[in-house]
């Protein structure tokens, strides 16, 4: 119904009909590409992100629907559509809501303050389920179907609207009677006489309740992808705290005496995930044990964040001990099996791990499921030759291989994880030989590797350890 402040006021002439068809297509179009993006979305009920993006789409859509729906009844207002009928009109978009078509949502009233008089257009009885032999309600009636927190509401905006002129732009939530709650839009103005006086008030109400329904959809959808990435924060900060704290914490090569025959330079580098990733369960170390000999190891778990970290940290810490208790290679491989075997935590896990005893200069190991340590000599790299065993937690009872080998001096032994090389495999890293070898220190090798591998396109951490034997004395 059109706004009139005065009674008498002309009303306004109507757009073109060529106007509102052209707005009808061009809605209608933006609706089809809005709701093709809606179905294209790969659907995870379990995933925040996605649900944010589908309320978002959902409440683009309602959007959509309602204005391609008040042009319809703006086209079918125009002169010379009396006889076409609304439900069949294509601007309008129909709806499965249980509310009727799109054009019952919207509907206007009339009531004159002199005569008494309500008029109802037949939209507004379909939004309240009322039977029009039943007639339209009074302004006195309309709160008896309202829901008991908005009546006052309602009562105080009728008021301000007959008494002091005020326009009414509000809503409130209405009790069908199948029982079914919907929530109206209700802007009105009261009609004044050519005296200045109230004379009736106009409204139009529409029905919101799909599209609130969707803003609120997409108001809990976006507060728990909040939740959810602050949650990730929190847990990718005590992730990366309880790395620092088991990770070797010394920083550039750990050098034993130089006065020691086969003294070991070492230098070792984290690499982390591009783009703010979960920190996973790699590790490196090398910890100068008792018995003069060293210990070299790198190692991966499953999974990502607090689990894998807290598990990688139980892991390293029973390594150490083993190791400085003296247990060889192949045997810690066997125990820290049977360690993740029977966690409280379910996961797998690879490793390699090495004693390098620097009177003889041989490196004694063991793999678990774990690329073999890369020896570079001469310029030359390649893989050791890998030996039996097999994941960590894979089996109960699992036996694995032990080998040992003789360096020379200068040799430089490279450990790494699997996800270094994930993308370019073992083949670029041997390929460094050249620049390896020649490098300064261990420090320099790591970082050559570290500006190798360390593209911004990787998905996952890694680590790498480096290991060259020094000079004779």
């Amino acid at each position: 119904m059109p706004s009139h402040l005065f009674a008498d006021r002309p009303a306004p002439q109507p757009p073109e009909r060529g106007v509102v068809e052209s707005l009808i297509t061009r809605t209608r179009r933006l609706r089809g590409d809005v709701d093709a993006v809606r179905r294209d979305t790969v659907a995870d009920e379990h995933n925040t992100q996605w649900r944010w993006q589908r309320a978002l789409c959902d409440l683009a859509v309602h959007q959509l629907d309602d204005l391609g729906a008040h042009l319809g009844q703006l086209k079918n207002g125009l002169p010379g559509d009396e006889t076409e009928s609304p439900s069949t009109e294509a601007g309008a978009v129909p709806t499965d809501d249980g509310s009727g078509s799109l054009l019952s949502r919207v509907g206007s009233a009339e009531w004159n303050l002199l005569t008494d008089e309500v008029t109802w257009s037949p939209e507004l009885y379909e939004i309240f389920g009322r039977r029009p032999e039943k007639g339209p309600m009074t302004l006195d009636e309309l709160p008896s179907v309202m829901v008991a927190e908005d009546q006052s509401l309602l009562q105080t905006l009728v008021t301000e609207c007959l008494v002091d002129g005020r326009p009414i732009d509000s809503e409130f939530r209405i009790v069908r009677t199948d029982r079914r709650v919907r929530t109206l839009h209700m802007m009105g103005e009261p009609v004044l006489d050519s005296d200045g006086c109230t004379a009736s008030m106009w409204a139009v109400l529409r029905d919101v309740s799909e599209l609130r329904r969707s803003r609120r959809a997409l108001h809990e959808s976006g507060d728990s992808l909040r939740r959810q990435e602050r949650s990730a924060r929190t847990e990718q900060r005590l992730v990366v705290e309880l790395q620092e704290a088991v990770l070797p914490s010394w920083r550039g090569s750990l050098q034993s005496p130089q006065s020691e025959p086969g003294t070991l330079d070492l230098a070792g580098h984290y690499l982390p995930p591009a783009g703010g990733g979960l920190v996973g369960g790699d590790w490196f170390d090398a910890l100068k044990l008792p018995d003069g000999n060293t210990l070299l190891t790198v190692g991966d778990l499953t999974g990502h964040g607090v689990t894998a970290a807290s598990t990688m940290a139980m892991l390293l810490g029973a390594l150490r001990g083993m190791a400085v208790a003296g247990v060889e290679p192949g045997a810690l491989m066997g125990h820290l099996n049977q360690l993740l075997d029977t966690a409280d935590q379910p996961a797998l896990g690879s490793a390699v791990c090495c004693r390098y005893r620097a009177e003889t200069r041989t490196l004694v190991w063991a793999q678990a499921g774990h690329p073999a340590p890369l020896l570079f000599r001469d310029g030359t790299g390649r893989a050791l030759t890998p030996l039996d065993g097999v994941l960590l937690g894979a089996t109960s009872g699992a036996a694995y291989e032990q080998a040992e080998i003789q360096l020379l001096p200068g040799d430089l032994l490279v450990l790494h994880t699997g996800r270094l090389t994930d993308r370019a495999g073992v083949d670029r890293l041997l390929a460094l030989g050249p620049r390896l070898t020649g490098a300064r220190d261990a420090q320099d090798c790591v970082r050559t590797v570290a500006e190798e591998f360390g593209e911004t396109g990787r998905e996952d951490d890694a680590c790498v350890l480096v290991a060259r034997i020094g000079p004779e004395s």
